[in-house]
């Protein structure tokens, strides 16, 4: 689970009651489509015949270039978790992160779905012993690639979900 019962209005649209302005909701989009494509490798070594998830990728990048509607990258986001849903560790967890950014689309709070998901996979990639410390350091990563006119909003969202978000943001 990554969406908490009550949402938080600063991630979602202004047309849906919330706060969040178009640009910035496409930032959490591309942002999620980086975090997501930074352990892509991880399904495609699994499901090198799939572009299910690289799909979901491209179509959240695409929908920010306005060049898909946005129930095409969520339709996308729930193509790429289909895969998923056959698979174990990191490949799992990288499907659900890549599918998670198509949604960021539809909800901005996708975005730490996206997030949480590829620290999962890197945490799973990694070698026994080191899970933590590679989750720290991709969790590290994906701070380091925010952009500044998001970067509070999605650190106080990571602190605010991080219990829903299998506390994977503790870095």
């Amino acid at each position: 689970m990554i969406l908490p019962k009550v949402r938080d209005s600063r991630v979602v649209t202004i047309r849906r009651g919330g706060t969040l302005a178009g640009p910035d909701h496409y930032l959490l989009a591309l942002w999620a489509a980086s975090c997501a494509e930074h352990v892509l490798e991880f399904f495609e070594s699994a499901q090198p015949e799939d572009p299910r998830p690289v799909q979901a990728i491209e179509h959240a990048r695409a929908w920010v270039r306005g060049e898909v509607k946005m129930m095409q990258a969520r339709a996308a986001g729930g193509h790429a978790m289909g895969p998923a849903r056959d698979l174990r560790g990191a490949a799992r967890h990288a499907a659900y992160a890549a599918g998670q950014a198509g949604a960021v689309a539809h909800v901005g709070a996708h975005e730490l779905g996206a997030a949480a998901y590829a620290i999962k996979a890197a945490r799973a990639a990694a070698p026994d012993g080191e899970g933590d410390a590679v989750g720290r350091l991709e969790c590290r990563w994906q701070r380091d690639q925010l952009p500044d006119a998001i970067r509070e909003l999605v650190l106080d969202d990571q602190r605010l979900r991080n219990d829903v978000c299998w506390s994977v943001f503790d870095c």
